[in-house]
């Protein structure tokens, strides 16, 4: 397997008053394409701001991330933004839907973006997930698993290679939970996407292929 995703020495940290607080304590780390990583780790340990870094939301104070060969910090902001949109899919715990758009329009959010916008495809991507018979529901017409599995397919219609989630279970019970890290792990690896998962819940990170766990900024272990 190839490397997709490379970070060397990830430095982060931020300021509360006159105190510097350490996020990021040297991290490194390499995923491999079509390879599903959990990060795992306890509140405040440095999880989501390593996920945020390596999807290139978050600019590191020393280190580097590339992917696909390319280094994120050294592209220009248009540049970066375009591969996000191109090659990376997000989904986050709160959903993120826009409350004025029904499921179906949400799903086409990135790819109107782009200028590519296919309403056949979006409505592929939500029958996928089993929405439908929701496309063209609100958000609060839908249940908190419902409107992940809209954000899930909105993450994906551009094709990524390569999907972030930022606690995507954190919202909801456990069995919805369980059922949506499934489907985020069948959707992954039914097209070998790279698939890169925050939790607090080392339950599910075990699901993956490999589990990194994060401790106080650090790289504590890999399984």
């Amino acid at each position: 397997m190839s490397i997709h995703l490379k970070a060397n020495n990830l430095e982060r940290s931020f300021r509360i008053g006159k105190t510097t607080i350490p996020v990021l304590r040297g991290i490194s780390l390499e995923i491999f394409g079509g390879e599903a990583v959990f990060l795992c780790g306890a509140s405040g340990a440095g999880k989501t701001t390593l996920l945020y870094t390596l999807a290139g939301l978050e600019t590191p104070e020393s280190g580097t991330v590339e992917f696909e060969g390319q280094s994120l910090y050294d592209m220009g902001t248009d540049r970066l933004a375009q591969l996000r949109n191109r090659r990376m899919g997000f989904v986050f715990q709160s959903y993120f839907l826009l409350p004025e758009l029904t499921a179906l329009e949400n799903v086409l959010v990135p790819a109107m973006i782009r200028g590519m916008a296919s309403s056949e495809k979006g409505g592929e991507l939500l029958r996928r997930v089993g929405l439908s018979e929701r496309l063209h529901h609100l958000p609060a017409e839908l249940s908190g698993g419902e409107q992940q599995r809209v954000a899930i397919a909105r993450a994906l219609i551009n094709g990524p290679a390569i999907l972030f989630a930022d606690e995507p279970t954190g919202n909801l019970d456990s069995h919805t939970g369980e059922a949506i890290i499934g489907l985020l792990l069948d959707l992954a690896r039914s097209e070998n996407r790279t698939l890169v998962v925050v939790t607090h819940d080392e339950h599910l990170a075990r699901r993956g292929d490999r589990l990194l766990r994060i401790e106080d900024g650090c790289l504590a272990a890999t399984n």
